[in-house]
């Protein structure tokens, strides 16, 4: 079964995001992705690679790949919309396994505990590359490429965010007492994990490339050039000063090292940071989650005029509705990718994309 995406799709993709990330697409980036096509061969046996399944270590990688294709092939990929594997399903912050924290699946969602717990003075980060979950997604990156020789884009663990990953290691009220008591130690295993990202980032670089069509992480945006969309949700508890001592520089040295970067401001409690978040000069960027039990993203528009004027790129979680209303609220919708775009039929999303200019 071949997936219905062609070398011609895959150059105007990167033309148009590339133009995006330059902050010269005069339109928005919609990819819309619809099941509309049958399969002309059995499932397979393989269960499909998600959180839940993850651990399922035996199964041989390439069988892994071939049960992803059986999925992909099933797509019609609309507007800037492209063949994408989301390789999140082994968790958020899963740099945390690969320094020796403990995965576990049980409950069909990876969370990560740590079997230290020594004092922090004690705690040391270290990138394990001959961790068993990163050989296995190495092991799958492998059989991807050699299975779809650039056809579908892999997209890159959801590694994490330092502090986040560190407060796996130092949970509940440990890390928030140690920004107080311990602060030298919190900033050491901070670029202690900063180093491990960047080392764990370069690896997977290094088998995915230069097969893989370019590069994606959880965002779902592609970029022709290395990016990631960081984050740090641990901020959520904290305040501005404290975010300015222990997150930002971190995040602006990474974002340094990244030519493309969004920033993943997720709820409420992070919005005290938007300023120094947009301050970070290499960040090119925001996606705003407002929350369980908060209005949608239509309901925010001075949280996007924020970004906007922080000279930005948006990228908007919902439907076209959604669209309509920031681009309303802003003046224009360039700058804006659309994440989660769905509608009625085919016909009616092609109708919606024809109005922004997406052809």
């Amino acid at each position: 079964m071949s997936i219905h995406f062609d070398p011609d799709r895959w150059q105007r993709v990167k033309r148009a995001y590339r133009l995006w990330w330059q902050g010269e697409l005069n339109r928005p980036i919609i990819p819309v992705v619809i099941r509309d096509r049958l399969p002309d061969r059995p499932e397979p046996d393989t269960a499909l690679l998600t959180q839940a399944t993850c651990t399922e270590l035996a199964i041989p990688a390439d069988k892994v790949i071939d049960r992803i294709d059986y999925e992909l092939s099933q797509f019609s990929y609309l507007g800037d919309a492209f063949p994408y594997f989301n390789m999140d399903c082994f968790g958020p912050g899963v740099l945390a396994a690969f320094l020796g924290a403990r995965l576990d699946n049980s409950t069909g969602r990876v969370w990560f505990h740590s079997n230290d717990d020594s004092d922090i003075s004690r705690l040391h980060f270290a990138f394990d590359p001959d961790s068993m979950w990163f050989r296995r997604i190495c092991d799958i990156y492998a059989a991807g490429m050699q299975r779809w020789q650039g056809q579908v884009l892999m997209g890159m663990p959801d590694i994490g965010g330092t502090l986040d990953i560190l407060s796996t290691f130092r949970p509940g009220e440990q890390l928030l007492l140690d920004l107080y008591d311990r602060p030298d130690e919190v900033e050491r295993l901070t670029w202690e994990a900063h180093e491990a990202w960047h080392q764990c980032y370069q690896a997977l670089t290094d088998i995915l490339q230069p097969v893989n069509p370019g590069f994606s992480d959880w965002s779902g945006i592609y970029s022709d050039q290395p990016n990631y969309i960081v984050q740090c949700d641990f901020c959520y508890m904290i305040g501005p000063d404290m975010f300015d001592a222990f997150v930002r520089p971190e995040l602006a040295a990474t974002c340094e090292k990244l030519p493309n970067s969004i920033y993943h401001l997720d709820g409420i409690g992070q919005l005290p940071h938007l300023d120094s978040i947009l301050s970070m000069t290499a960040l090119k960027g925001v996606q705003w989650v407002p929350g369980i039990g908060k209005p949608d993203c239509a309901h925010w528009p001075e949280v996007y005029r924020k970004i906007q004027g922080g000279g930005k790129r948006i990228q908007l979680k919902g439907d076209f509705d959604v669209l309509d209303a920031v681009s309303t609220q802003l003046g224009t919708a360039r700058g804006i990718h659309l994440q989660e775009a769905s509608g009625p039929d085919k016909q009616s999303i092609l109708s919606k994309m024809k109005k922004y200019g997406v052809v």
